[in-house]
């Protein structure tokens, strides 16, 4: 598929998500009844999944930002996401190719394994869901413990703790820019 404009490319990265997180809800194995995704909400979080991921996003954007700074690149100049006051485009362009990898997989392990429970988070009046101090915890810990994991990088081929994943491909993205690399070698995980 070829696609020339941006909004073009936007569309595709739409119906991409859409997809992706269409099948979201099968992924989740247990505790059904209070870990349950039928779409992504978001300002604030209306159910406990997507409350759980939205925090983890966070921590996922906060690392990619401070990546891409670390490479000399600005991280609110993207390409895909519009600029905005207050909006960290190129950390959310490169967060598209982490976030199912590094987030989303971390989520559904956390719910799998029944290390978040469903009284670990509440609804206020407004609707939306918040974590407790408790369950925000232990997905920091699950996040370190997840960030000191090993895996061997698909392009670089060396093996890496999977925190310093956004480094590695911040570092790419900035080698590419500057014309060392022909290509940005997106990261692929299986």
């Amino acid at each position: 598929m070829s696609t020339v404009s941006l909004d073009g490319l936007r569309g595709v990265e739409g119906d991409a998500a859409q997809t992706y997180f269409g099948v979201f809800d099968e992924l989740i194995l247990v505790q059904k009844e209070n870990f349950f995704f039928h779409g992504r909400s978001r300002r604030p979080p209306l159910d406990n999944v997507n409350a759980l991921i939205s925090f983890l996003y966070v921590l996922l954007a906060h690392d990619i930002s401070s990546a891409l700074e670390t490479v000399g690149l600005d991280p609110a100049v993207g390409f895909l996401h519009r600029d905005r006051p207050g909006r960290a485009g190129l950390a959310l362009d490169l967060m598209e190719e982490l976030r199912p990898v590094l987030a989303d997989r971390l989520a559904l392990t956390l719910i799998n394994r029944r290390q978040v429970a469903a009284a670990g988070f509440s609804r206020a009046e407004s609707g939306g869901v918040t974590m407790s101090d408790a369950t925000r915890k232990e997905v920091l810990i699950a996040w370190q413990l997840r960030k000191q994991e090993e895996i061997l990088h698909p392009f670089l081929n060396e093996k890496i703790p999977f925190g310093l994943v956004p480094h590695a491909q911040a570092l790419l993205l900035a080698r590419h820019l500057r014309g060392d690399l022909d290509a940005y070698p997106a990261f692929i995980w299986r």
